[in-house]
This record gives C-alpha cells, sequence and structure tokens, in this order.
C-alpha cells in the first residue's frame, strides 16, 4: 500500500467518524498553507504556529476523543497573586493554567486563544499513550511490561525490535537508533508521515522495522517518537480499538472531560500516538488533576497499583541533571514530573503540594529548556506556598 501523497487538508473532505466540529477560528485554518505531510509544521513561521496550533483538526485529518455526560467541575480557589503578563508575551504562551487540590488559582489567555479553543499537545500526547498502556494491562489486553512486543507486532520479528520488550519501548532504552532532529528535513521525525512503499503493512510498524539497532535493548536511553507510535499501534492491535475510542472510553468520558478531543491520525487512520491531541486548557488541567488523582474515577483505577509510581519514577537517566524518564512521563527533581511537547506545551505535576501547572505555547524553536518557564513554576511554588486555598 502506498500512502496519500497529500493529507487532507479540507473540512469538506473529513468524514464525520475523524473529524471535530468546526470551532469559530475555521478562518485562521484557511488562511494557512495547505500540508503535504505533517512534518512541514516543524518549519511554520511563528505566525503561522500560533494560528496553525488551535486549529490542526481543521489541517489534518483527527479522530474524535468522545466526552461523556457530565463534567468534571474545576471551581474557583484563592487566586494566586501573580502578574504572568511579560511572561506569556515573552513566550508567545496562549493558555496558562494553575490547580491546586482541583481547584484554578490561575486561569489566563494569549495569542487570540480563549476557553472554548483547543490547542495541540505535541508530545504531551506520549504520557496519555503510556496511560493507555497501563489501561490494557489492567483490563488484561496487555500481559505485561516485560512481554516482547512481537508478540502484538509481529511485522517486528527479526528486525532491531525482535527482543524489545514493551517496558523498554516505555522508557525508550529499545537500543534502536532514531534522529529526533527537528530542523532537519530528513531526520526520521522529519520523514516518518512522508509517502513511501508499504507493500501492504501498516505505515508505522513498515517504516520502524527499517531501522538499525545501535545498543542492547534495555542499556540506552534515546528519544524516539517513532516509538511511542509503536506502542500506539501495539495498544490499538491488543485492545481492538482505535486509540482514541479507548481514550474516551478510560478518561475522556468518565472523568469528565469539557469537550471532545481530537487525536490527528494518519492515512491508514492510526492515530500519531507520539503526538498531536488537542483539547481545550481546562481539559488539559484535567488530564493532569486525572493523574495526580492517581488515575482513577470514582474511586475505580484505571491503571494497576503499581504502575503509575513506575511510569512517574525516573526509570533512565536523560543526560541532563534532574532530569530523568520514567513511562513516557519526565521526572523532575523533588518528586515532581510532567509531560513535555515541542514548542512550548508541558503539564507539570507537584505531588507534594497537589498542583498541575499547564503551558500552552507557540515557541519559535521546537525545543530548549526555557528558563523562564522553569522560573515561572518555581514562582507558581512559592506563591502557593504563601498564599493558602
Amino acid at each position: 500500500m502506498r500512502r496519500l501523497s497529500g493529507l487532507m487538508t479540507s473540512l469538506v473532505l473529513m468524514t464525520s467518524a475523524v473529524s471535530l466540529s468546526v470551532p469559530a477560528m475555521a478562518q485562521d485554518a484557511a488562511a494557512l498553507p495547505p500540508l503535504e505531510k505533517p512534518s512541514q509544521v516543524l518549519f511554520w513561521t511563528p505566525q503561522q504556529r500560533e494560528t496553525g496550533f488551535r486549529a490542526m483538526d481543521q489541517i489534518v485529518p483527527h479522530r474524535v476523543i468522545r466526552r461523556g455526560p457530565t463534567v468534571h467541575e474545576l471551581p474557583q480557589g484563592t487566586p494566586l497573586n501573580l502578574d504572568v503578563a511579560a511572561f506569556m508575551n515573552n513566550e508567545k504562551t496562549a493558555g496558562l493554567l494553575v490547580l491546586q487540590d482541583g481547584k484554578i488559582r490561575l486561569e489566563r489567555y494569549g495569542l487570540g486563544f480563549g476557553p472554548e479553543g483547543r490547542w495541540t499537545s505535541f508530545s504531551v500526547a506520549k504520557s496519555i499513550t503510556s496511560t493507555l498502556v497501563g489501561a490494557a494491562i489492567q483490563d488484561g489486553h496487555i500481559e505485561s511490561l516485560d512481554t516482547p512486543i512481537v508478540r502484538y507486532l509481529p511485522e517486528l520479528a527479526d528486525s532491531a525490535y525482535d527482543g524489545v520488550s514493551v517496558r523498554q519501548l516505555l522508557t525508550m532504552t529499545s537500543g534502536v537508533d532514531w534522529n529526533e532532529d527537528y530542523t532537519d528535513p530528513q531526520s526520521d521525525v522529519a520523514r516518518f508521515f512522508e509517502p513511501h512503499e508499504t507493500n501492504g503493512m501498516d505505515p508505522t510498524l513498515h517504516y520502524m522495522r527499517q531501522l538499525k539497532r545501535a545498543a542492547a535493548p534495555g542499556t540506552r536511553w534515546h528519544y524516539s517518537t517513532g516509538e511511542t507510535n509503536l506502542i500506539g499501534v501495539l495498544v490499538a492491535r491488543a485492545t481492538g480499538k482505535p486509540l482514541a475510542d479507548y481514550l474516551s472510553e478510560k478518561l475522556w468520558a468518565p472523568y469528565g472531560m469539557e469537550q471532545d478531543g481530537g487525536w490527528m491520525i494518519d492515512e491508514n487512520g492510526q492515530e500519531a500516538s507520539g503526538c498531536c491531541v488537542m483539547a481545550s486548557l481546562k481539559d488539559w488541567g484535567r488530564v493532569g488533576q486525572f493523574i495526580l488523582d492517581g488515575a482513577q474515577v470514582n474511586g475505580q483505577p484505571v491503571v494497576p497499583a503499581d504502575y503509575l509510581a513506575q511510569a512517574t519514577t525516573a526509570q533512565a537517566q536523560t543526560g541532563e541533571p534532574g532530569i530523568g524518564y520514567g513511562f513516557q512521563w519526565w521526572t523532575y527533581p523533588q518528586a515532581s514530573f510532567g509531560a513535555q511537547g515541542i514548542f512550548g506545551q508541558s503539564i507539570t505535576i507537584d505531588p507534594e503540594r497537589k498542583l498541575v501547572v499547564v503551558i500552552l505555547s507557540a515557541w519559535p524553536t521546537a525545543t530548549g529548556r526555557s528558563a523562564a518557564r522553569t522560573a515561572l513554576i518555581e514562582q507558581i511554588i512559592e506563591a502557593v506556598d504563601v498564599q493558602p486555598m
């Protein structure tokens, strides 16, 4: 099977099964150049990012993540006395939300974004994919973390992924080589969605099985969006459900998201599980609150008892002081952890303070540690310590 040469760029061409309702900023998407492949987003201008990140579901196909009949309320808490205007302007921030003990202590919007809008997550989606692995283990669809992935993805037999476990995929310690350079159009992360002959194989599996092994499984940490995409195919195979549907079943609907979400799909109909879930600022806050609450819905665990503790504890060292990697979650000093996406998306969780901080941005560059974001989170921590609820 050959991938189609261009992605659908008009809502008219999308079926209702994979398109979200048209938001008010539809004209913004119409002003953007059509995408021949999703990797072109990496090379957008700053203005195109500010417009496009809140309209991705109008530019490339997404599958709907259905909300349920009730909403998990986020009541207003005591407002934090923080001036964040300069931060939001300098960091090109569209949304900033601070929850403490499930209550809103700070909520701000910029770049023309607002409460009814949805913003794309980039790699924040990886942490959601990790949670779905835990749910699939809890539901008996995946045997264990140490099960070889070829049990679910037999197309990877005799490839560099033969002998790699579910755990090693989750911790990005497979030992398989991958180029995650967002500035290089020839990198794996940029070329992954390009049209190529697959001979009838799932496009993700076809691309990934061609990669070479650089180290023995379990001996080296190496960041790879492709491996999270493999996890998504594995979960979909094991559960027999599209990822968006399984996410709706396990989290979005029962926990009480306020809006439908969306998950970008490839031309095979498979969610790009390493990237690109769309949700409102408050619903991203609810994702963080769900994790902070122990990944439970109405007192019932969605993942196994020990899964979340492992997922949010360093299972591998990244080479950056104080920064580790769990099961698709980044770990930070003082037992905090979080999800991160390129161009400035993040959910930071501080269990000790019952704190969730969501930042949605359109940085001018894809990567880089933002000293301003680190300083802001430190200011938020200081503020909640001296300004009680």
